[in-house]
């Protein structure tokens, strides 16, 4: 490799040490915490944040799993090619269209859904769900028989609920809603900083 080459992946080495240990920081998690959850040793992600230890995929995919986070956000690549994203949206026959916002699997995933009036069907399923509403007046059921309650939401509004529970969620009269929608795995929560 030539010079300039090097300089560049040195940066590129050198900045994955702090933006771990900001990444751990940010979450609440202790060294120990994280050596718990990724297997890998106290010392080994001490040296890694400090940048005595050179960072490998062997270190970097358990950390980048257990912060829920893709790799290229640990190692910080440079851009290549066409930074527009080009989203593909979902026609479903019921007449609502899902458009992905993410697109890496086994995290928490965003959606912008546009709702088409239906008749309300609970379901359940593991994970998490947050939901803002954008444009319309969105209605979600949360529970059944005697536990179910019922809810109106405008724009602006959030709600947030384990999906568990029967639930379901829809315009709450004869016109579509917008909506953000994030999922994610059991367990896993929306956390709001302000």
């Amino acid at each position: 490799m030539d010079g300039p080459v090097d300089a560049e992946l040195e940066q590129v080495l050198d900045a994955i040490g702090p933006r771990l240990r900001a990444l751990r920081r940010d979450r609440g998690l202790t060294l120990e915490a994280l050596a718990e959850a990724t297997g890998i040793s106290v010392s080994t992600l001490s040296r890694l944040e400090a940048g005595k230890r050179r960072p490998s995929l062997e270190l970097l995919i358990p950390l980048a799993r257990a912060h829920r986070v893709a790799l290229d956000q640990l190692v910080a690549a440079p851009a290549s090619g066409d930074p527009r994203v080009h989203l593909q949206p979902v026609h479903r026959h019921d007449g609502s269209v899902v458009v992905p916002l993410t697109q890496y699997p086994g995290r928490l995933r965003v959606f912008k859904q546009v709702l088409a009036p239906r008749e309300p069907k609970l379901v359940t399923h593991g994970g998490y769900e947050w939901l803002y509403v954008l444009a319309g007046t969105v209605r979600l059921i949360l529970g059944e028989h005697e536990r179910q309650r019922e809810l109106t939401l405008s724009p602006g509004e959030v709600a947030e609920f384990d999906t568990s529970e029967p639930h379901w969620f829809g315009p709450a009269d004869d016109r579509p809603v917008e909506v953000l929608h994030l999922f994610g795995p059991q367990g896993d929560q929306v956390v709001l900083r302000t």
